[in-house]
């Protein structure tokens, strides 16, 4: 058994699904368990849904007709002027998001997560039915009744035991309609015990396929993107990309903890438990061999790698009595970023003052500093790039940091990060 996982990008368009239909056709004879994305992108329009919905704003009905009109029209195109039970099924989802409301039981992230994993449901539901029309049987099996996480809503914790056992009964069961080789499921979403719905953390579907292949023992996870393979380097930002054809887990473990986009960071480490390959591989060159992650060691240890952040804060913690920043102080600190869902990008403390850059947390700024003002003086800089390197060497540096405003640098052997404001 082989776990496919399909990007947003992979089904963006009529043409797109399509195109992954006439992948999946190419192999008769695999048993497939397909993780989809949301389309294209999804993620962020039902983010703004989520947003005008919650904070109640005048443009929520026009920005819930934006996501519908991009759904329909890939059904039109897929389906023609009788589109058939799928468009009922469609309008069902769509009303459902209409109707949102906020109770108040509700705080923001657990409305988010109910909302925002509908994209997923969307994906799904179109890309099965157009599968069944082109003549290849599949079977959906949602989500929500495969990974059971906590109720950290917007980056759940998954209960790898219960998990576990839902999977294997589920999708190793032989007993399934018709032994359907063919298995269809959402990544990025899940559900709590008592099944109110969850999200894995943003770009979660590869972390979703990971999953689902450490439960099953799955022979290899297909990641398939607009990419031949792993790149060096973002093609948005940087020049002369290089593709790796492989890589060891723990050099893309490294990558995807400072932040590389081609994997969510959660994903390598499940498939490295068991030892199962991931292999990256392009949607636009299916027949390209793409990029193998496994075990083996591999001359990519000496390729620079180059990981761009974009709108970044730099807040800096400063204690306001006779005390160090010691252990004590950064348990506090550690304990409210925690509360706050505050990724840490970098660190970096001295015996008077703690520093962080972070993804800027916009909304929970000013929460961050009303609970933290009484015991610290915060200074802080927004819209800041944080870049690291892999591999650097000088002349790299210098290529890339000429000019910069560099408010904070961090090196350690093979890697060094660093952030700056941009001159104006």
């Amino acid at each position: 058994m082989k776990i496919f996982k399909f990007g947003g990008a992979s089904v963006n368009s009529a043409p797109a699904v399509r195109n992954v239909a006439g992948i999946i056709a190419s192999y008769p004879d695999e048993e497939l368990v397909m993780v989809f994305s949301a389309m294209g992108k999804t993620t962020n329009a039902l983010e703004k849904v989520v947003n005008a919905a919650f904070y109640q704003l005048p443009d929520l009905s026009r920005k819930i007709d934006e996501v519908r009109h991009f759904h329909l029209e890939i059904i039109s195109e897929l389906f023609g002027s009788e589109p058939g039970i799928i468009l009922n099924i469609v309008e069902e989802i769509f009303e459902e998001i209409s109707k949102a409301s906020v109770p108040s039981n509700f705080g923001f992230d657990e409305f988010y997560d109910r909302i925002v994993s509908l994209g997923e449901v969307l994906s799904t539901t179109i890309v099965s039915h157009y599968l069944e029309k082109a003549g290849i049987s599949t079977l959906v099996i949602p989500a929500r009744e495969l990974i059971i996480t906590n109720n950290r809503f917007r980056d759940a914790s998954v209960d790898w035991e219960k998990t576990e056992t839902l999977v294997r009964n589920r999708i190793a069961d032989d007993s399934r309609p018709g032994k359907i080789k063919f298995l269809i499921t959402q990544g990025f979403i899940g559900s709590t015990t008592d099944g109110r719905p969850t999200t894995l953390g943003r770009e979660g579907s590869d972390f979703t396929a990971s999953i689902l292949a450490y439960c099953l023992n799955a022979e290899e996870v297909d990641v398939w993107k607009d990419v031949e393979g792993l790149l060096n380097a973002d093609p948005e930002h940087f020049a002369d990309t290089i593709k790796i054809d492989q890589i060891s887990y723990h050099e893309v473990i490294e990558l995807a903890f400072f932040g590389a986009k081609i994997l969510h960071p959660k994903t390598i480490k499940p498939l490295q438990n068991k030892s199962i390959p991931l292999r990256i591989k392009s949607f636009f060159n299916p027949d390209a061999p793409g990029t193998l992650i496994n075990n083996q060691s591999t001359g990519s240890s000496t390729v620079p790698f180059l990981i761009k952040k974009s709108d970044q804060a730099l807040i800096s913690f400063f204690s306001r009595d006779f005390s160090f920043i010691a252990e004590d102080k950064l348990s506090r600190l550690f304990g409210v970023f925690n509360k706050n869902n505050i990724k840490i990008n970098l660190m970096q403390n001295s015996a008077i003052s703690f520093t962080i850059i972070t993804n800027d947390p916009a909304d929970k700024m000013e929460l961050l500093l009303r609970e933290l003002r009484d015991e610290f003086d915060v200074l802080y800089n927004r819209g800041l790039e944080l870049l690291t390197i892999r591999n650097f060497t000088e002349p790299i540096l210098d290529q890339h940091l000429e000019g910069k405003n560099i408010l904070l640098e961090q090196r350690s052997r093979k890697t060094i990060q660093v952030a700056y404001l941009e001159p104006k």
